[in-house]
């Protein structure tokens, strides 16, 4: 019997055990919100993992509402993060691709030779649509940032405290843990470095950092706005870590093979990356940690906590880091291992907490859900495309709606240039290069390997036509032809991709899954 594991369960339970039952309503409720870079739906235990541990996350979704059919904005991180932000979709924001992407002609130079040069977008948050952060000062609020923001910087005046956070600690231009690692010291701009914080891991110096802001604002409302950088690569973690997911990835049986040619990039076939779990594993440390916090100050019966994630789990691309399970692809992906992500919302005092709710339901629906809870009135401009989830929090049924994608763009983990409309359980996707259309049933197919479109042409039709509407009514901007296009340099490249970069993942999975393997001399930077 694995006695820490027990130990470990019970120290869990214990931790959110005054939490379990309604309470009575709060009217200026605080709200922890927790943004995990990457983290795929099926990354957690909670939502089928074997691989992973996240014991503090599943027990969170369990506590609350565990939306299983929870979307993020987008399938790439600063599009995803400006609609949680102003309640809007990805096209109506017009930050469309991560900010940093080639646009234009200036995509030609990544030698990618695609049929379509991506579309321009949005360089930063624009300043004139209010966040829910600004909204929540009206009424009195604290609110506190800490994380990865990458929805601008000093140059455009767009960092967290130009959109509505008092306090920013660690969110800049960037869009990964690059200026240091997830090791002190971090070097970044924006976060101190403390000599008592050597070999720190970064999420949980983010957690530090909330904790320390949760403490010294206990006595008045506040928002804390957590934004890991973890699980972004570059992934890394420590060696007792590596070391512990290692020997779990023998026991569960290492497969020969641990890659599959997707359209475009290879894609990772199994969860079975040591280092990746080991990185989770702190994440899922750091959330406990505030969790506890919480309720050593006596605020877990006024707070409502949010989890979420900005897009899919990394199966191409990147450092080819995790596996969507029983979904089709992963971060940059149009299909539901871009897109379908964890989404919990926990508010105390409602009486669905420790229940799922089978609903879609969007990044965008964050906005409108915390003014309501605390009583603010939304002043937004323009369009408002989320819905508030109080009522499905409550109970109640919810008119049935359509969630919109817009991504016309080429991702770096394969995704191709696309808009999407979800209609209940009808999943249309409409490709830019050539005008295709696949039409997925999502009740009946989650891992969308049936493509329905010429089954039903009228649905297609009818939802082609919806999708058309409101890209004209948003004003979406679109990929267009590249005049110098070579349809021999494309194969070219796709050959390489499964010739050349297949093997050479292959090599470095089998790397890091040896008993003997070491990394670089910095890496293992908790040992400093």
């Amino acid at each position: 019997m694995n006695f820490s594991k027990i130990a470990l369960s019970i120290s869990v339970c214990f931790i959110f055990a005054r939490c379990a039952s309604p309470e009575e309503k709060v009217e200026t409720p605080n709200f922890l919100f927790i943004v995990v870079d990457d983290l795929g739906f099926s990354d957690l235990g909670v939502n089928g993992s074997t691989y992973y541990e996240t014991p503090h996350i599943d027990q969170l979704a369990r506590m609350g509402v565990n939306f299983t059919r929870g979307y993020a904005a987008s399938a790439v991180c600063s599009p995803s993060r400006a609609s949680l932000l102003t309640g809007k979709f990805t096209a109506s924001h017009q930050i469309t691709d991560y900010i940093g992407a080639p646009e234009g002609e200036d995509w030609r130079k990544f030698n990618r030779f695609t049929p379509l040069l991506p579309a321009s977008y949005s360089h930063f948050l624009p300043h004139e649509f209010v966040t829910f952060p600004e909204a929540l000062k009206s009424k009195g609020y604290q609110t506190f940032f800490a994380g990865k923001w990458h929805l601008g910087g000093e140059e455009n005046s767009s960092l967290p405290t130009d959109h509505g956070f008092d306090i920013n600690q660690g969110g800049f231009h960037a869009g990964g843990p690059y200026t240091g690692g997830y090791f002190s010291p971090f070097n970044n701009p924006y976060l101190e470095d403390l000599e008592e914080e050597k070999g720190m891991s970064l999420s949980m110096k983010l957690a530090k950092e909330t904790k320390q802001f949760i403490v010294e604002n206990k006595e008045k409302p506040f928002l804390a706005y957590l934004a890991f950088y973890a699980v972004h690569a570059p992934i890394q973690t420590t060696q007792e870590k590596w070391q512990k997911y290692r020997d779990k990835a023998e026991e569960m049986g290492i497969q020969e093979e641990g890659f599959e040619m997707e359209r475009i990039l290879p894609i990772r076939k199994y969860q079975d990356n040591p280092v990746y779990a080991g990185l989770l594993e702190q994440v899922d440390e750091a959330v406990g940690s505030v969790m506890q916090t919480l309720k050593d100050q006596g605020l877990n019966k006024n707070t409502v906590v949010v989890f979420t994630s900005d897009n899919g789990g990394v199966a191409s691309g990147d450092n080819y880091s995790t596996n969507s399970l029983s979904l089709r692809g992963g971060k940059g992906y149009q299909w539901e291992g871009g897109v379908k992500v964890p989404y919990m919302v926990y508010v105390p005092w409602m009486k669905q907490m420790g229940k799922t709710v089978d609903i879609p339901v969007s990044g965008v629906d964050f906005f409108p859900t915390i003014l309501e809870l605390a009583g603010v009135e939304a002043q937004q401009e323009g369009r408002m495309d989320g819905q508030s989830l109080v009522p499905l929090l409550e109970g109640e049924k919810s008119q049935e709606r359509s969630l919109f994608w817009h991504y016309p763009h080429y991702g770096n983990q394969g995704g191709e240039p696309n808009s999407m409309v979800l209609k209940g359980n009808m999943k249309l996707i409409h490709y830019w290069e050539d005008e295709r259309d696949e039409l997925y049933d999502l009740s009946k197919d989650p891992g969308e390997k049936y493509d329905l479109s010429q089954e039903f042409p009228k649905q297609v039709e009818e939802m082609r036509g919806q999708l058309q509407a409101w890209l004209d009514e948003t004003g979406a901007a679109k990929a267009v032809q590249d005049p110098l296009f070579d349809g021999d340099s494309l194969a070219w490249k796709l050959e390489q991709n499964r010739t050349v970069l297949l093997p050479r993942l292959e090599k470095q999975r089998r790397e890091m899954l040896d008993k003997n393997w070491q990394p670089n001399a910095d890496w293992w930077g908790s040992q400093k």
